[in-house]
């Protein structure tokens, strides 16, 4: 398979820019005129510029849940691209419709190149085995690979010492049209298949927390569960947000110059 870059996706903001205003001046004496007796474009358009900055600065100051500035898809900070799609769950074909988990639960979306393949049912089962942790915190997994649904059930039917799966505690979702995985970003299209994404989507399906791994690098529970627990705290707590490897319990920290000191003494 192709080798295709790791990459993570954090929260991303608005880009401010100051455009340079050219300008025709007929004499260097009549340019040092007008710069002793007005303020020329250029200085107007830097003091704009840092005018936005500061607005938000400000703003970002109250807030630190940035909304993306985007028509891309998918990015963190935007509403996730819907679908149906048939899914299996407990050996049976389902519906399986994102847009029906808005405002009832958070989702961990997660993608994975093929069924009957060696790193990804080491994903897969352990998401299923830790399936009661995510549920206590209000959130549904959801599986997806570009194979059909009967490939998901013979697989699910597969004995885990065999390399099969077993019974899963959430659905593996069928996107043989590789339009949900495109949709995501994921896909690579010399191949067919999908990278190693995963998102998570809050209640308002907004995807808030994005990684993409390369075919080969399998992902890790317990991060996913300590990033949606920070997600679930900093919603809860507006005025606060988590620094690194923050873990439920711990010290988290205030937004803010002088508040933030308070968390830095205590380290």
């Amino acid at each position: 398979m192709a080798s295709v870059a790791s990459s993570t996706t954090l929260i991303s903001s608005p880009s401010s820019r100051v455009f340079p205003v050219k300008s025709s001046l007929s004499s260097p004496s009549v340019s040092f005129l007008r710069t002793l007796s007005s303020p020329s474009a250029s200085a107007v358009a830097l003091r704009s510029g840092f005018a936005r900055r500061s607005s938000l600065t400000s703003t970002s100051r109250r807030s630190f849940a940035v909304k993306a500035q985007t028509d891309e898809l998918p990015l963190v900070g935007n509403k996730a691209p819907d679908f149906e799609a048939e899914a299996v769950f407990d050996q049976e074909f389902i519906k399986v419709k994102l847009s029906e988990y808005i405002g009832k639960k958070y989702v961990v979306l997660f993608f994975y190149p093929l069924d009957f393949t060696f790193v990804c049912p080491t994903e897969i089962t352990a998401f299923s085995d830790r399936y009661s942790e995510f549920e206590k915190l209000n959130t549904e997994v959801l599986g997806v690979s570009v194979d059909s649904v009967f490939s998901h059930l013979a697989w699910v039917q597969t004995d885990r010492k065999s390399g099969g799966l077993g019974d899963l505690n959430y659905p593996l979702v069928s996107d043989v049209t590789k339009s949900i995985s495109k949709s995501f970003g994921v896909l690579i299209h010399d191949q067919g298949i999908a990278l190693r994404g995963l998102f998570i989507i809050d209640k308002e399906g907004v995807i808030q927390h994005s990684t993409i791994n390369n075919l080969g690098i399998g992902r890790s529970v317990d991060e996913t569960m300590r990033t949606l627990q920070a997600l679930q705290y900093i919603q809860e707590n507006p005025d606060e947000v988590c620094p690194a490897g923050w873990k439920p319990g711990e010290k988290s920290m205030k937004p803010d110059p002088k508040l933030s000191k308070d968390y830095f003494a205590a380290i």
